[in-house]
């Protein structure tokens, strides 16, 4: 099968090459997926999973991407809650081939069923940004009705999603970003929004969450913005910085066949956007990952017509 591979970590995207791999086969518990659309992010390359296996074993020339919608054509023992020929979306394992390939072998619990109304460039780019955004906000913030939540990169694949499931909750949304992230973040739900390069985030005032996807100095000013009793939520890494009287968690999205169903559910019935900037085909994905100038929204992979 054809698929893109990576072999040194040093060279990022530059180092990605088109190639012919085997095809994957379905151990107990697993289907195999015909892949019909891919996402990837470019800060896996600097995942350890990427490069060696669940048992530190060096696993290169590996496959990236995580994020996939396709047909299920294959299963494997045991498997349970999906059949052959049904349409799938969700999030492949970190320490196996992934996404970026005609096939891809998955666990059936990381994937929930695609309804037939959705496209398969929707489903491959709703399960890091989708995922990320709903546990940061639901299972880690506690978000309520009438909270003031701080986003950071309000336009962008996580943060437009943050953005609009707060939005649904009843919060109160400050957006950041550039200057030119500014009608964007506004279009997706926010109500005040913050360049970050020429506006004080110091005039936000006191805020109950802040979603932080950037880290740094940008963390640890924010960190002072949340009031009592308020959580900072980060996917950057460890925080490094606290609220003075509140809760800083820093977490690693995992799948989930339910919270999957409901994101969808929300792109459905028109609730919830996706945020896809370009669609290329494989054969053109390492120059579509490698691109000459800055493309908003992600780029997702068709693998098949």
């Amino acid at each position: 099968m054809k698929a893109i591979v990576v072999t040194d970590e040093a060279e990022g995207t530059a180092g990605m090459t088109l190639a012919e791999r085997p095809e994957p086969v379905a151990a107990g518990n697993d289907v195999v997926v015909e892949v019909h659309a891919s996402g990837f992010t470019p800060g896996e390359l600097t995942w350890p999973g990427t490069w060696t296996d669940r048992l530190g074993r060096d696993r290169t020339p590996s496959i990236p991407g995580h994020e996939l919608a396709g047909v299920v054509s294959a299963l494997g023992y045991g498997t349970a809650g999906l059949s052959v020929g049904q349409r799938v979306f969700g999030l492949t394992d970190w320490t196996r081939d992934g996404t970026l390939a005609e096939y891809a072998a998955v666990e059936a619990r990381n994937l929930a069923p695609l309804p037939g109304d959705v496209e398969f460039t929707v489903g491959a780019s709703l399960p890091i940004s989708g995922l990320t955004a709903w546990q940061g906000l639901f299972v880690h913030g506690r978000v309520q009705v009438g909270q003031s939540v701080l986003v950071h990169g309000a336009a962008g694949g996580v943060g437009s999603m943050v953005t609009q499931l707060a939005r649904e909750a009843g919060a109160y949304i400050i957006g950041t970003g550039r200057a030119a992230d500014r009608p964007a973040a506004l279009d997706f739900g926010a109500r005040e929004f913050v360049d970050l390069e020429n506006d004080a985030l110091e005039d936000v005032g006191g805020v109950d969450l802040v979603f932080d996807v950037l880290g740094g100095d940008i963390q640890k000013r924010s960190a002072s913005l949340i009031r009592a009793g308020g959580t900072l939520v980060t996917i950057a890494g460890p925080a490094e910085a606290r609220p003075a009287d509140g809760l800083a968690i820093d977490f690693v999205v995992e799948a989930d066949r339910t919270q999957l169903s409901e994101i969808v559910r929300r792109v459905r019935d028109g609730r919830l956007r996706t945020n896809i900037g370009n669609v290329a085909a494989l054969d053109d994905a390492v120059a579509a990952f490698n691109p000459t100038e800055r493309i908003k929204g992600k780029t997702i992979i068709r693998v098949r017509p």
